[in-house]
């Protein structure tokens, strides 16, 4: 029902007539230098592919890549530990998993999920009329580059961990309530926002207009932006984008950066009518801890992003 042919941020293979399964895998080098908070970041972003589908995971998989010979193995029991602590916390069970060697510290899940046939949530099937929800702030791999450039304050850093380890379930729980009528879903990460957004535009017939005042950052993302501290991946981000853009050269350099900034564990972006979006944000902002905001509004026609510095958030 999804696989090679869609860019879709996982496979659904169909069970049976009221059962499909969801099948995704992600793994990366450490972004963050405290082996316990990597274990965190990397599997809740295993575990979000499942969650922007509209799933519910049931099992994962570890993926293990380690230096045994160089480094000590309390180091991998840490990033272990913090991968566990996540899966616990999203209630699914670790089955197993494969390790090897590598000069290279590497950490992810193959994560497993369900979900009916018919309510699966794909990413380029925004109406016309919708707002746009983020769930989370942009600009982890902004903090990211600055804390390995020795830049970044601790605080900083603390926030980006919160945003990267904070699991996407709730929201997603809520985009499964049927009161919201959600039409189509993604996860930020390594496209950055624009990246994810032209998936979502992609054979969708419809343009996204971007509200860039409306978008939140995480604390200090912004500054660090404007000092260049800006990740390789942005700029490719920027060059898989730029024939979809409407408006991108009137907005600050600093922002434009942000916005193809390549994210890890980022939030769900939603796209839901814009008579229920408010409703769907206060019941969010109510029970989740990270910062969200209607960010956007879908149009018909163009497949492009249009970028404005505000919008009118939605309709009552």
């Amino acid at each position: 029902m999804a696989g090679f042919g869609q860019a879709e941020d996982a496979g659904v293979y169909q069970l049976s007539e009221d059962m499909a399964l969801i099948q995704t895998v992600d793994f990366f080098t450490p972004i963050v230098d405290d082996p316990y908070d990597f274990g965190q970041v990397a599997a809740a972003n295993s575990l979000s592919d499942v969650y922007a589908m509209g799933g519910t995971p049931i099992s994962a998989l570890n993926i293990v890549a380690f230096p045994i010979r160089c480094l000590g193995i309390e180091i991998l029991e840490d990033i272990l530990r913090g991968g566990a602590a996540a899966l616990a916390e999203a209630e699914v069970p670790l089955i197993g998993g494969h390790s090897i060697e590598d000069e290279e510290i590497k950490y992810g899940l193959s994560v497993a999920g369900l979900i009916h046939p018919q309510k699966i949530i794909r990413n380029n099937t925004p109406r016309p009329g919708d707002r746009l929800v983020l769930t989370k702030p942009i600009g982890t791999g902004i903090i990211a580059t600055a804390l390995k450039a020795e830049m970044a304050s601790p605080e900083h850093v603390q926030a980006m961990i919160r945003s990267m380890s904070s699991l996407n379930k709730l929201p997603a729980q809520l985009m499964q309530d049927e009161r919201y009528e959600v039409h189509a879903c993604t996860d930020i990460t390594g496209f950055g926002l624009l990246g994810h957004m032209r998936e979502m535009v992609n054979g969708s017939g419809c343009t996204i207009r971007l509200y860039a005042q409306q978008i939140p950052f995480l604390e200090g993302a912004v500054d660090y932006a404007r000092l260049g501290l800006i990740p390789a991946g942005a700029y490719r981000n920027r060059q898989f984008v730029q024939n979809y853009l409407i408006g991108f050269g009137s907005i600050a350099q600093e922002i434009q950066d942000l916005l193809t900034d390549p994210q890890t564990s980022g939030g769900l972006l939603i796209s839901l009518p814009a008579a229920l979006a408010e409703r769907f944000l206060n019941e969010l902002k109510s029970r989740y801890p990270l910062p969200s905001a209607i960010v956007g509004e879908v149009i018909e026609g163009g497949e492009r992003i249009q970028i404005v510095g505000s919008g009118p958030g939605v309709d009552n």
